[in-house]
């Protein structure tokens, strides 16, 4: 696994990690052994395979450090942020590691859009993992200064998604 100056950086680390924790809720969730298996978050993907010879325990899949996924750059994958947060601004941050939505479903108006107000416990956005909608709430009140993040982007836990200027 490579460090900053790789091609993915250190956003493709943090994705790597992220990919690493869902494979491991995954494959706990699975009846029986995983042989193989490949997830994708942005510029990061995970690949890890196991051969028979090697997998003595099929409840041990979700801990194998010694194996090196390999970070790969995806194809033309545009980048999720759209800009990083100002210093000293707040910031709505992902809950859960995920893909970000500014709407309730296809189509529908955004929860919130740059100038809106927002007052604390409004939903700014939705965090969708292993097909669960995760409501993003505002924890303070604030004027939207800039949504961080574009639609059906993958997202890494405390991401920063939605910045705000004190109300």
């Amino acid at each position: 696994m490579g460090g900053p100056s790789d091609e993915a950086g250190v956003g493709g680390e943090d994705a790597l990690a992220g990919l690493r924790r869902q494979a491991q809720h995954l494959i706990a969730e699975l009846a029986g052994p995983v042989r193989r298996i490949r997830l994708r978050s942005g510029p990061a993907v995970l690949e890890v395979e196991w051969h028979p010879d090697e997998v003595t325990r099929p409840d041990l899949p979700a801990a194998r450090s010694e194996l090196a996924p390999a970070v790969v750059p995806a194809p033309g994958a545009p980048p999720a942020v759209i800009r990083p947060p100002v210093p000293g601004r707040a910031a709505v941050r992902a809950p859960i590691v995920g893909t970000f939505y500014r709407a309730p479903e296809p189509g529908a108006r955004p929860f919130v859009a740059v100038g809106d107000l927002v007052r604390p416990g409004q939903p700014v956005a939705i965090v969708e993992a292993m097909k669960l909608m995760n409501e993003v709430t505002a924890d303070r009140a604030g004027r939207v200064v800039a949504v961080l993040v574009e639609d059906g982007q993958p997202v890494e836990y405390d991401q920063p998604l939605v910045e705000l200027d004190p109300a």
